[in-house]
């Protein structure tokens, strides 16, 4: 690891910022924002941060005044530590519609904010950034959907076996954790939830018992790849219904744990409508949990739950470096037929995705891809593939692929 890396969504913050008026970048703390918008500081820009206190105080004291600037673009970090700056971003960009005029980067979704009321709706556009993906790590490119879309996957020249595949997942991918060892990333994981809960945190909702809080977290890890049943989540808590939602929905706001909705554009009444819950980084999940790669080698469940965490982190980077051309489900219904990842290109063909943390494949592992080939795809190109830890990319019938994992970075 050099600690350098291409940021898939470097191309399309360039390309936002050439056709609107505001960019908000966001994402978790630490997961490289501020490198990336340091990259992008030229003669014709200017970066301030509202992590130092003498310009937060002076954006606080005159928001309006803050945000003039002579040059094209003014990059304004964190910018949630100040909201009052969004009405006055408004106000500025309404006067003038020159494109590319505000880079803002933000470690909680704004709009979570208590009594945020701007949403500088039709001025701004939004990315995230998520921690390194194993494709940015490999100094990669994001093409493993649109070849499993156009039926051009390649095997990997290097295979991952299931203790690679561990490990890397243990690892996750924040920057500055991936430069340390075991121990102390793990150190390093757990340092940064403590800070985030008892700073962060209080920009978005009141916590009354912090401890509390750091519990939920590690439920929620244990949660990650598990359907959303909060009354299950909330069982070992001593919280009001209404508390634990808030405290979930900041949790979420701060960008530690995602849901994916899922599939039902289909008249089958039996089609489930639980969410289902990520943690937003495998190696945060691993640490958070105390797991390290022996706990992990010989436990299917928990090596299950990890490997299929770490997948999900690595679609869905390859899907925002897509830029709104594909969507994210998954599927599951009252016969327990469950599909991991639903992926939907936006003229309607779908890849189906599975994950397998074993090196050996049979023709039954399909059978629930094969189902909804058959049932509710209808006249959709549909893919099914089973990410898994064997060598060879090997057919199962038509369009049902066993895929080596290495392949989503090759």
């Amino acid at each position: 690891m050099t600690g350098k890396y291409l940021r898939w969504q470097k191309a399309n913050i360039q390309e936002a910022m050439s056709t609107r008026r505001v960019l908000l970048l966001s994402g978790s703390r630490q997961c490289g924002k501020t490198t990336l918008a340091k990259e992008l500081v030229d003669e014709n820009t200017e970066y301030r941060t509202l992590d130092d206190l003498t310009l937060k105080q002076a954006a606080e004291n005159d928001p309006h005044g803050f945000v003039k600037h002579n040059k094209h673009t003014l990059i304004i970090d964190e910018v949630q530590r100040v909201p009052d700056l969004l009405p006055a971003i408004k106000k500025a960009v309404d006067e003038d519609t020159r494109t590319g005029q505000f880079l803002l980067t933000g470690s909680t979704n704004i709009q979570a904010l208590p009594g945020v009321q701007e949403s500088l709706a039709g001025r701004i556009t939004k990315l995230r950034l998520r921690p390194l993906s194993q494709g940015e790590q490999h100094q990669a490119t994001p093409q493993f959907i649109d070849q499993a879309f156009s039926s051009s996957l390649k095997t990997p020249h290097t295979h991952y076996d299931k203790d690679s595949l561990i490990e890397m997942a243990c690892a996750g991918g924040f920057p500055e954790a991936l430069l340390l060892d075991g121990r102390n990333r793990k150190r390093w994981h757990t340092d940064y939830i403590d800070a985030i809960l008892e700073h962060d945190l209080k920009y978005i909702t009141k916590i009354h018992r912090l401890d509390q809080m750091q519990e939920l977290v590690r439920i929620l890890a244990a949660w990650s790849s598990k359907f959303m049943n909060n009354s299950q989540i909330g069982s070992s808590l001593s919280l009001q219904k209404q508390a634990l939602n808030a405290y979930i929905n900041a949790l979420e706001a701060l960008y530690l744990i995602e849901r994916i909705k899922p599939w039902t554009h289909t008249d089958y009444d039996r089609v489930g409508k639980q969410d289902k819950l990520f943690m937003a980084d495998s190696g945060l999940m691993a640490s958070l949990l105390g797991w390290n790669i022996d706990q992990v080698r010989f436990d299917t469940d928990r090596s299950g739950k990890l490997i299929e965490s770490f997948a999900f982190n690595e679609l869905a980077a390859q899907i925002d470096a897509a830029n709104g051309l594909y969507e994210l489900r998954h599927y599951r219904d009252r016969q327990k037929r469950e599909i991991d990842f639903l992926i939907e290109r936006e003229d309607g063909a779908m890849i189906g995705v599975e994950i397998k943390s074993g090196t050996n494949l049979k023709a039954d592992d399909f059978k629930h891809l094969k189902w909804f080939k058959e049932t509710l795809a209808g006249d959709r190109p549909f893919t099914g593939i089973i990410l898994y830890s064997g060598e060879h990319i090997a057919a199962f019938r038509e369009n049902m692929l066993a895929v080596p994992f290495g392949t989503l970075w090759a």
